[in-house]
Protein backbone atom coordinates (compact mmCIF):
# COMPACT_ATOMS: atom_id res chain seq x y z
CA UNK A 1 0.00 0.00 0.00
CA UNK A 2 1.05 3.47 -0.76
CA UNK A 3 2.53 5.76 2.16
CA UNK A 4 1.95 9.28 1.93
CA UNK A 5 3.18 11.63 4.22
CA UNK A 6 0.45 14.86 5.03
CA UNK A 7 2.07 17.42 6.13
CA UNK A 8 -0.13 19.57 8.17
CA UNK A 9 0.73 23.65 8.35
CA UNK A 10 -2.32 26.05 9.05
CA UNK A 11 -4.91 23.54 8.37
CA UNK A 12 -5.37 21.79 11.66
CA UNK A 13 -8.36 19.87 10.68
CA UNK A 14 -9.50 16.52 9.20
CA UNK A 15 -12.79 17.23 7.52
CA UNK A 16 -12.49 19.53 4.42
CA UNK A 17 -8.66 18.88 4.46
CA UNK A 18 -7.56 18.23 0.80
CA UNK A 19 -4.23 17.32 1.42
CA UNK A 20 -5.59 14.40 3.71
CA UNK A 21 -8.61 13.61 1.61
CA UNK A 22 -6.27 12.43 -1.06
CA UNK A 23 -3.30 10.85 0.67
CA UNK A 24 -6.28 8.77 2.32
CA UNK A 25 -7.37 7.80 -1.04
CA UNK A 26 -4.22 6.75 -2.11
CA UNK A 27 -3.25 4.19 0.86
CA UNK A 28 -1.57 5.03 4.20
CA UNK A 29 -1.31 8.30 5.71
CA UNK A 30 1.64 9.43 7.75
CA UNK A 31 0.17 12.97 9.33
CA UNK A 32 3.51 15.09 10.69
CA UNK A 33 3.81 18.55 12.02
CA UNK A 34 6.97 20.37 11.40
CA UNK A 35 7.81 22.96 14.03
CA UNK A 36 10.30 25.73 12.01
CA UNK A 37 9.76 29.13 12.63
CA UNK A 38 12.86 30.11 11.55
CA UNK A 39 11.27 29.68 8.18
CA UNK A 40 8.80 32.09 8.33
CA UNK A 41 11.05 35.14 7.54
CA UNK A 42 10.53 38.15 9.37
CA UNK A 43 6.80 36.98 10.59
CA UNK A 44 7.78 33.98 12.90
CA UNK A 45 4.39 33.10 15.13
CA UNK A 46 4.47 35.39 18.10
CA UNK A 47 3.63 34.14 21.83
CA UNK A 48 -0.06 34.15 22.05
CA UNK A 49 -0.40 32.30 18.30
CA UNK A 50 2.19 30.10 19.53
CA UNK A 51 -0.26 29.75 22.73
CA UNK A 52 -3.16 28.79 20.18
CA UNK A 53 -0.96 26.25 17.96
CA UNK A 54 -0.27 24.51 21.16
CA UNK A 55 -3.91 23.80 21.89
CA UNK A 56 -4.76 23.32 18.31
CA UNK A 57 -2.03 20.72 17.81
CA UNK A 58 -2.74 19.00 21.19
CA UNK A 59 -5.91 18.24 19.92
CA UNK A 60 -5.94 17.54 16.24
CA UNK A 61 -3.73 14.42 17.96
CA UNK A 62 -6.22 13.33 19.81
CA UNK A 63 -8.87 13.72 16.24
CA UNK A 64 -5.87 11.42 15.00
CA UNK A 65 -6.18 8.87 17.57
CA UNK A 66 -9.23 8.58 17.30
CA UNK A 67 -9.21 7.39 13.72
CA UNK A 68 -6.04 5.13 14.84
CA UNK A 69 -3.72 7.36 13.64
CA UNK A 70 -0.87 9.65 15.31
CA UNK A 71 0.43 13.58 14.57
CA UNK A 72 4.45 12.94 14.23
CA UNK A 73 5.94 16.10 15.44
CA UNK A 74 9.49 17.42 13.85
CA UNK A 75 11.45 20.09 14.14
CA UNK A 76 13.08 21.67 10.77
CA UNK A 77 14.99 22.45 8.91
CA UNK A 78 11.41 21.06 6.69
CA UNK A 79 13.36 19.40 3.85
CA UNK A 80 15.57 17.56 6.10
CA UNK A 81 12.58 16.37 8.19
CA UNK A 82 10.66 15.30 5.45
CA UNK A 83 13.53 13.77 3.68
CA UNK A 84 14.38 11.93 6.56
CA UNK A 85 10.64 10.97 6.99
CA UNK A 86 10.55 9.39 3.87
CA UNK A 87 13.20 7.38 4.59
CA UNK A 88 11.86 6.12 7.85
CA UNK A 89 8.50 5.25 6.36
CA UNK A 90 8.84 4.32 2.72
CA UNK A 91 6.41 7.43 1.90
CA UNK A 92 6.55 8.07 -1.70
CA UNK A 93 4.78 11.14 -1.58
CA UNK A 94 4.29 14.38 0.43
CA UNK A 95 0.98 16.04 -0.10
CA UNK A 96 0.15 19.39 1.86
CA UNK A 97 -2.28 22.60 1.74
CA UNK A 98 -1.15 25.27 0.28
CA UNK A 99 -0.28 29.10 2.21
CA UNK A 100 0.41 31.86 0.73
CA UNK A 101 2.51 34.27 2.77
CA UNK A 102 5.81 35.38 0.99
CA UNK A 103 8.78 33.01 3.08
CA UNK A 104 6.12 29.87 2.81
CA UNK A 105 5.49 30.49 -0.64
CA UNK A 106 9.25 30.42 -1.83
CA UNK A 107 10.25 27.59 0.66
CA UNK A 108 7.00 25.67 -0.98
CA UNK A 109 8.22 25.87 -4.45
CA UNK A 110 12.13 24.73 -3.44
CA UNK A 111 10.72 21.78 -1.79
CA UNK A 112 7.98 20.72 -4.88
CA UNK A 113 11.46 20.78 -7.14
CA UNK A 114 12.99 19.13 -4.46
CA UNK A 115 10.81 15.86 -3.28
CA UNK A 116 9.29 13.12 -5.32
CA UNK A 117 5.87 12.80 -4.85
CA UNK A 118 5.37 16.53 -3.49
CA UNK A 119 1.43 18.06 -4.11
CA UNK A 120 0.36 20.90 -2.87
CA UNK A 121 -3.96 21.69 -2.52
CA UNK A 122 -6.72 24.58 -2.23
CA UNK A 123 -7.58 24.36 1.11
CA UNK A 124 -7.33 27.43 3.23
CA UNK A 125 -9.20 30.12 0.60
CA UNK A 126 -12.45 30.26 -1.02
CA UNK A 127 -10.47 30.66 -4.35
CA UNK A 128 -6.99 30.68 -5.66
CA UNK A 129 -5.15 34.57 -5.89
CA UNK A 130 -4.46 33.87 -8.87
CA UNK A 131 -8.01 32.62 -10.65
CA UNK A 132 -9.22 36.24 -9.97
CA UNK A 133 -8.33 38.74 -11.67
CA UNK A 134 -9.42 42.35 -13.06
CA UNK A 135 -10.68 42.86 -17.10
CA UNK A 136 -7.25 43.65 -18.24
CA UNK A 137 -5.41 40.89 -16.90
CA UNK A 138 -4.24 42.27 -13.23
CA UNK A 139 -4.58 41.79 -9.70
CA UNK A 140 -7.41 43.45 -8.04
CA UNK A 141 -6.68 46.47 -5.42
CA UNK A 142 -10.20 47.22 -4.85
CA UNK A 143 -12.13 45.28 -3.10
CA UNK A 144 -15.72 45.62 -4.59
CA UNK A 145 -14.78 44.29 -8.10
CA UNK A 146 -13.07 41.58 -6.30
CA UNK A 147 -16.08 40.73 -4.35
CA UNK A 148 -18.09 40.60 -7.98
CA UNK A 149 -15.52 38.64 -9.78
CA UNK A 150 -15.80 36.26 -6.46
CA UNK A 151 -19.47 35.57 -6.58
CA UNK A 152 -19.34 35.07 -10.27
CA UNK A 153 -16.91 32.27 -9.92
CA UNK A 154 -19.72 30.57 -8.03
CA UNK A 155 -20.22 29.12 -4.68
CA UNK A 156 -17.45 26.89 -3.39
CA UNK A 157 -17.57 23.32 -3.59
CA UNK A 158 -19.11 21.34 -1.03
CA UNK A 159 -16.82 20.71 1.88
CA UNK A 160 -15.31 17.07 2.15
CA UNK A 161 -15.90 14.73 4.86
CA UNK A 162 -13.22 13.24 6.92
CA UNK A 163 -11.85 10.61 5.56
CA UNK A 164 -11.02 6.97 6.62
CA UNK A 165 -7.32 6.86 7.54
CA UNK A 166 -4.92 3.97 7.39
CA UNK A 167 -1.62 3.37 9.47
CA UNK A 168 1.20 2.71 7.98
CA UNK A 169 3.16 -0.80 8.59
CA UNK A 170 5.73 1.24 10.81
CA UNK A 171 5.15 4.32 12.79
CA UNK A 172 8.58 6.85 12.85
CA UNK A 173 9.51 8.59 16.53
CA UNK A 174 8.37 11.66 17.33
CA UNK A 175 8.75 14.68 19.45
CA UNK A 176 6.34 15.16 22.75
CA UNK A 177 4.18 18.48 21.83
CA UNK A 178 5.93 19.97 24.96
CA UNK A 179 9.54 20.12 23.38
CA UNK A 180 7.84 22.81 21.21
CA UNK A 181 8.11 24.87 23.85
CA UNK A 182 4.94 27.09 22.67
CA UNK A 183 3.25 28.03 26.40
CA UNK A 184 5.06 30.49 28.17
CA UNK A 185 7.20 29.66 30.88
CA UNK A 186 5.55 32.72 32.81
CA UNK A 187 2.03 31.80 32.45
CA UNK A 188 0.22 34.70 31.13
CA UNK A 189 -2.17 33.05 29.22
CA UNK A 190 -5.06 32.75 31.72
CA UNK A 191 -7.14 34.99 30.00
CA UNK A 192 -6.88 33.34 27.07
CA UNK A 193 -7.34 29.95 28.42
CA UNK A 194 -10.70 31.26 29.87
CA UNK A 195 -12.04 32.72 26.66
CA UNK A 196 -11.03 30.26 24.33
CA UNK A 197 -10.68 26.05 23.58
CA UNK A 198 -8.38 25.85 20.11
CA UNK A 199 -9.28 22.54 18.31
CA UNK A 200 -11.54 21.45 15.29
CA UNK A 201 -14.04 19.71 17.42
CA UNK A 202 -14.08 23.31 19.62
CA UNK A 203 -14.38 25.34 16.08
CA UNK A 204 -17.15 23.09 14.77
CA UNK A 205 -19.18 23.69 17.85
CA UNK A 206 -18.72 27.48 17.66
CA UNK A 207 -19.31 27.45 13.88
CA UNK A 208 -22.85 25.82 14.88
CA UNK A 209 -23.46 28.41 17.43
CA UNK A 210 -22.79 31.02 15.30
CA UNK A 211 -24.91 29.94 12.25
CA UNK A 212 -27.65 30.18 14.81
CA UNK A 213 -27.03 33.63 15.01
CA UNK A 214 -25.53 35.26 11.25
CA UNK A 215 -28.62 36.95 10.33
CA UNK A 216 -27.99 39.24 13.39
CA UNK A 217 -24.66 39.86 12.24
CA UNK A 218 -25.19 42.83 10.17
CA UNK A 219 -26.78 44.61 12.89
CA UNK A 220 -24.83 43.44 16.10
CA UNK A 221 -21.25 43.47 13.90
CA UNK A 222 -19.81 47.18 15.32
CA UNK A 223 -20.91 46.79 18.78
CA UNK A 224 -18.01 45.31 20.84
CA UNK A 225 -19.96 44.41 23.52
CA UNK A 226 -21.65 41.38 21.28
CA UNK A 227 -20.46 38.96 20.08
CA UNK A 228 -19.33 38.65 16.66
CA UNK A 229 -18.43 35.13 14.60
CA UNK A 230 -15.10 34.97 16.17
CA UNK A 231 -14.04 32.87 13.71
CA UNK A 232 -11.04 34.07 12.71
CA UNK A 233 -8.06 32.59 14.56
CA UNK A 234 -10.38 29.11 13.55
CA UNK A 235 -10.02 29.96 10.15
CA UNK A 236 -6.32 30.81 10.37
CA UNK A 237 -5.16 27.59 11.69
CA UNK A 238 -7.43 25.77 9.74
CA UNK A 239 -9.72 24.32 12.60
CA UNK A 240 -12.09 25.11 10.09
CA UNK A 241 -11.97 25.74 6.37
CA UNK A 242 -13.55 28.82 4.75
CA UNK A 243 -15.92 26.61 2.88
CA UNK A 244 -17.25 25.10 5.45
CA UNK A 245 -17.64 28.80 6.99
CA UNK A 246 -19.39 29.25 3.79
CA UNK A 247 -21.77 26.75 3.42
CA UNK A 248 -22.49 26.36 6.84
CA UNK A 249 -24.12 30.33 6.78
CA UNK A 250 -24.94 31.09 3.20
CA UNK A 251 -28.49 29.31 3.48
CA UNK A 252 -29.44 31.56 7.01
CA UNK A 253 -31.11 34.66 6.50
CA UNK A 254 -29.57 37.68 5.90
CA UNK A 255 -25.98 36.04 5.69
CA UNK A 256 -24.67 37.90 3.03
CA UNK A 257 -22.79 40.84 5.78
CA UNK A 258 -21.14 37.41 7.03
CA UNK A 259 -20.42 36.11 3.48
CA UNK A 260 -18.55 39.49 2.49
CA UNK A 261 -15.99 39.17 5.71
CA UNK A 262 -14.95 35.93 4.10
CA UNK A 263 -14.58 37.33 0.70
CA UNK A 264 -12.30 40.05 2.89
CA UNK A 265 -10.34 37.28 4.30
CA UNK A 266 -9.73 36.17 0.33
CA UNK A 267 -8.94 39.71 -0.62
CA UNK A 268 -6.37 39.86 2.14
CA UNK A 269 -4.44 36.94 0.95
CA UNK A 270 -4.85 37.85 -3.16
CA UNK A 271 -3.22 40.99 -2.45
CA UNK A 272 -0.57 39.43 -0.11
CA UNK A 273 0.16 36.95 -3.26
CA UNK A 274 0.59 39.94 -5.45
CA UNK A 275 2.34 41.91 -3.54
CA UNK A 276 4.63 40.39 -0.90
CA UNK A 277 6.18 43.14 0.19
CA UNK A 278 3.48 45.05 1.67
CA UNK A 279 3.94 43.68 4.82
CA UNK A 280 7.12 46.01 5.03
CA UNK A 281 6.04 48.62 2.50
CA UNK A 282 2.64 50.55 1.76
CA UNK A 283 1.16 49.47 -1.60
CA UNK A 284 0.89 53.23 -2.46
CA UNK A 285 4.48 54.46 -3.26
CA UNK A 286 3.88 58.17 -1.79
CA UNK A 287 3.39 56.85 1.59
CA UNK A 288 7.06 55.59 1.79
CA UNK A 289 7.53 59.48 2.52
CA UNK A 290 5.14 59.90 4.90
CA UNK A 291 6.54 61.87 8.24
CA UNK A 292 6.00 59.54 11.19
CA UNK A 293 7.58 60.08 14.37
CA UNK A 294 9.68 58.28 16.58
CA UNK A 295 7.54 58.11 19.85
CA UNK A 296 8.52 55.31 22.08
CA UNK A 297 6.34 56.99 24.84
CA UNK A 298 3.23 56.95 23.01
CA UNK A 299 3.54 53.89 21.81
CA UNK A 300 4.03 52.05 25.23
CA UNK A 301 1.22 54.25 26.21
CA UNK A 302 -1.05 52.49 23.16
CA UNK A 303 0.68 48.95 23.87
CA UNK A 304 -0.61 49.49 27.93
CA UNK A 305 -4.54 50.23 27.32
CA UNK A 306 -3.65 53.72 28.54
CA UNK A 307 -3.70 56.96 25.98
CA UNK A 308 -6.71 58.46 28.07
CA UNK A 309 -9.53 57.28 25.50
CA UNK A 310 -11.51 54.98 27.13
CA UNK A 311 -12.43 52.94 23.83
CA UNK A 312 -8.90 52.64 22.67
CA UNK A 313 -7.69 51.70 26.39
CA UNK A 314 -10.23 49.28 26.36
CA UNK A 315 -9.62 47.42 23.12
CA UNK A 316 -5.74 47.10 24.59
CA UNK A 317 -6.57 45.65 27.78
CA UNK A 318 -8.95 43.22 25.90
CA UNK A 319 -6.26 42.20 22.98
CA UNK A 320 -3.65 41.16 26.36
CA UNK A 321 -5.91 39.66 28.68
CA UNK A 322 -7.62 37.43 25.54
CA UNK A 323 -5.86 37.26 22.55
CA UNK A 324 -8.23 39.20 20.43
CA UNK A 325 -9.85 42.37 19.75
CA UNK A 326 -13.39 43.80 18.28
CA UNK A 327 -12.96 44.62 14.81
CA UNK A 328 -14.70 47.81 15.19
CA UNK A 329 -12.25 48.68 18.10
CA UNK A 330 -9.36 47.09 16.28
CA UNK A 331 -9.94 50.02 13.68
CA UNK A 332 -9.93 52.54 16.61
CA UNK A 333 -7.29 51.76 18.24
CA UNK A 334 -5.29 51.18 14.63
CA UNK A 335 -6.91 54.82 13.43
CA UNK A 336 -5.28 56.48 16.78
CA UNK A 337 -1.58 54.80 16.47
CA UNK A 338 -1.36 55.79 13.18
CA UNK A 339 -3.26 59.08 12.81
CA UNK A 340 -3.39 60.94 16.59
CA UNK A 341 0.37 59.47 16.93
CA UNK A 342 1.89 59.52 13.69
CA UNK A 343 3.65 56.08 14.62
CA UNK A 344 4.18 54.43 11.78
CA UNK A 345 2.20 51.20 11.09
CA UNK A 346 4.25 48.80 10.94
CA UNK A 347 4.73 49.66 14.95
CA UNK A 348 1.15 48.21 15.30
CA UNK A 349 1.20 45.25 12.98
CA UNK A 350 4.03 43.83 15.32
CA UNK A 351 2.54 44.51 18.38
CA UNK A 352 -0.71 42.89 17.22
CA UNK A 353 1.16 40.09 15.54
CA UNK A 354 2.70 38.67 19.01
CA UNK A 355 -0.77 39.83 20.42
CA UNK A 356 -3.31 38.29 18.39
CA UNK A 357 -4.43 34.51 18.93
CA UNK A 358 -5.85 35.15 15.22
CA UNK A 359 -2.78 37.03 14.48
CA UNK A 360 -3.01 36.60 10.33
CA UNK A 361 0.26 37.65 8.05
CA UNK A 362 -2.32 38.70 5.08
CA UNK A 363 -5.14 40.22 7.64
CA UNK A 364 -3.11 41.94 9.34
CA UNK A 365 -1.23 43.57 6.31
CA UNK A 366 -4.45 44.63 4.68
CA UNK A 367 -6.07 46.09 7.84
CA UNK A 368 -3.17 47.95 8.93
CA UNK A 369 -2.27 49.41 6.02
CA UNK A 370 -5.98 50.04 5.12
CA UNK A 371 -6.44 52.26 8.46
CA UNK A 372 -2.78 53.44 7.66
CA UNK A 373 -4.30 55.02 4.27
CA UNK A 374 -1.40 53.40 2.25
CA UNK A 375 -3.08 50.12 1.38
CA UNK A 376 -5.41 48.59 -0.96
CA UNK A 377 -9.24 50.00 -1.36
CA UNK A 378 -7.96 52.60 1.89
CA UNK A 379 -9.29 54.77 4.04
CA UNK A 380 -9.31 58.26 3.01
CA UNK A 381 -6.54 60.11 4.19
CA UNK A 382 -8.88 62.59 6.11
CA UNK A 383 -10.87 59.97 7.98
CA UNK A 384 -9.56 59.95 11.36
CA UNK A 385 -11.29 58.53 13.85
CA UNK A 386 -12.47 60.20 17.21
CA UNK A 387 -12.97 57.33 19.88
CA UNK A 388 -14.57 59.52 22.06
CA UNK A 389 -17.56 59.47 18.75
CA UNK A 390 -16.84 56.40 18.30
CA UNK A 391 -17.79 54.99 22.20
CA UNK A 392 -20.56 57.33 22.11
CA UNK A 393 -22.14 55.81 18.69
CA UNK A 394 -21.17 51.66 19.06
CA UNK A 395 -20.75 51.27 22.87
CA UNK A 396 -23.26 54.27 23.96
CA UNK A 397 -24.00 52.32 27.35
CA UNK A 398 -20.32 51.85 28.36
CA UNK A 399 -20.24 47.95 29.04
CA UNK A 400 -17.64 47.19 26.35
CA UNK A 401 -15.19 50.27 27.85
CA UNK A 402 -16.54 49.14 31.47
CA UNK A 403 -15.76 45.26 31.25
CA UNK A 404 -12.82 46.07 30.08
CA UNK A 405 -11.39 49.20 32.35
CA UNK A 406 -12.90 48.40 35.26
CA UNK A 407 -12.89 52.20 36.40
CA UNK A 408 -9.16 52.73 35.78
CA UNK A 409 -9.30 55.34 33.63
CA UNK A 410 -5.64 57.38 32.16
CA UNK A 411 -5.88 61.15 31.27
CA UNK A 412 -5.28 61.62 27.18
CA UNK A 413 -1.94 61.85 26.06
CA UNK A 414 -2.42 64.00 23.62
CA UNK A 415 -5.63 65.86 22.36
CA UNK A 416 -7.87 65.16 19.88
CA UNK A 417 -8.40 68.37 17.76
CA UNK A 418 -4.77 68.88 17.70
CA UNK A 419 -3.80 65.55 17.09
CA UNK A 420 -6.08 65.34 14.09
CA UNK A 421 -4.91 68.87 13.04
CA UNK A 422 -1.61 67.68 13.25
CA UNK A 423 -2.46 64.20 11.07
CA UNK A 424 -3.86 66.18 8.32
CA UNK A 425 -1.05 68.43 7.92
CA UNK A 426 1.19 65.61 7.22
CA UNK A 427 -1.02 64.14 4.99
CA UNK A 428 -1.47 67.13 3.05
CA UNK A 429 2.17 67.09 2.84
CA UNK A 430 2.52 63.95 1.28
CA UNK A 431 -0.24 64.12 -1.11
CA UNK A 432 1.81 67.40 -2.49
Amino acid sequence: MAVTLVWFRNDLRLADNPALAAAAARGSVVPVYIWAPDEEGDWPPGAASRWWLHGSLEALGRALHRHRSRLVIRTGPSRRALEQLMDETGADAVYWNRRYEPAAVARDRELKQALAGARSYSGSLLREPWTLETQAGGPFKVFTPFWRALGAAGDPAAPLPEPALHAPERWPGSLALSQLGLLPEVRWDAGMERAWQPGERAAQAALEEFAGRVGRYGDDRDRPALDTSRMSPRLHFGELSPRQVWHAVADRRSSDPYLRQLGWRDFAHHLLFHFPDTTEQPLQPAYRRMPWRDDPDGLAAWQRGETGYPLVDAGMRQLWETGWMHNRVRMVAASFLTKHLLIHWAEGARWFWDTLVDADLANNTLGWQWVAGSGADAAPYHRIFNPSLQAERYDPDGGYVERWLDGRRSRPIVDHADARARALGAYARLRR
